[in-house]
């Protein structure tokens, strides 16, 4: 959630609540901000013809939006049977302890501290609930938790903040580590080339329906930033927020906080790799 720079494949505009895919129907939670954009992506998954959903990411601990979930699963015949969480960010996960009691679900997360149940997530797993296919893909970088979902009944990938609909997510560093996310984008990507998905359906922001593009455009993105942040230590810019006045001056100050955590990810990617 750094810069604000258009994305391929971005034809739908601002966020609405309402159906994205097949499959896929968005609550948008009431939470706008620089951060969070029009506010978090609540998504509710299901089979068209099962009488049980999947919600990833029940967003914020606001007693409307959960119950607004809810009503949705509801209206469209079913009930919610299992919680999914992306990551643990309050903007996405800080209502599911909640919604986990209003809808008698388990909460199933990759890290141990966010679940309600027995069962995690890992690399590999797929949920099946009401007949529904969802691909466990990890996605470390954004955080050490990031997780995405991979969707291949509606050819989309659910990314939580790894991709956003609308310009680019930050690294939280120290937490997130640039050389994993690096690495989780090329993983992404791959989704694109060999299994066919064609939608981003991100934590916040509009659907992408270009994710190919969307995908080449955070790695060059990433690229041109570090080669951004490089040259501005060359030229005496030493600490993290130096950097950030000097790299990213053409980005509203209300996010340069979330910039700075990029840059010192990046500075620690530079420093790993020996180039600092």
């Amino acid at each position: 959630m750094t810069d604000a720079a258009a994305l391929p494949g971005q034809p739908r505009g601002t966020v609405r609540s309402g159906p994205a895919t097949e499959r896929a129907v968005c609550v948008l939670a009431p939470n706008p901000s620089p951060m969070t954009l029009d506010g978090t992506n609540t998504w509710i998954v299901a089979e068209p013809d099962s009488a049980h959903a999947v919600v990833i990411d029940p967003g914020p601990l606001d007693e409307s939006h959960l119950a607004a979930v809810v009503a949705v699963a509801e209206r469209a015949g079913k009930r919610v049977a299992l919680t999914l969480l992306t990551h643990g960010h309050a903007d996405h996960a800080e209502g599911a302890a909640h919604f986990a009691e209003l809808t008698g679900t388990a909460v199933r997360a990759l890290d141990p501290a966010l679940r309600l149940g027995d069962e995690g997530l890992a690399a590999g797993d797929v949920i099946t609930t009401g007949g529904l296919e969802l691909r466990v893909v990890p996605t470390p970088g954004h955080t050490s938790d990031s997780l995405s979902f991979h969707l291949p009944a509606d050819a989309a990938v659910l990314t939580g903040d790894t991709v956003l609909g609308r310009g680019t997510t930050m690294v939280a560093h120290p937490d997130g580590r640039l050389g994993e996310y690096l690495d989780s984008l090329r993983r992404l990507r791959s989704l694109t080339v060999d299994d066919g998905v064609d939608t981003v359906l991100p934590g916040h922001g509009p659907v992408l329906d270009d994710a190919r593009g969307a995908l080449e455009f955070y790695l060059a993105h990433r690229a041109s930033r570090l080669a951004q942040v490089e040259t501005a230590v060359e030229a005496g810019h030493r600490t993290a927020p130096e950097v950030v006045a000097h790299v990213y001056a053409d980005v509203d100050r209300s996010l340069w906080p979330a910039a700075e955590l990029s840059v010192r990810a990046q500075l620690a990617y530079l420093r790993e790799r020996g180039l600092l």
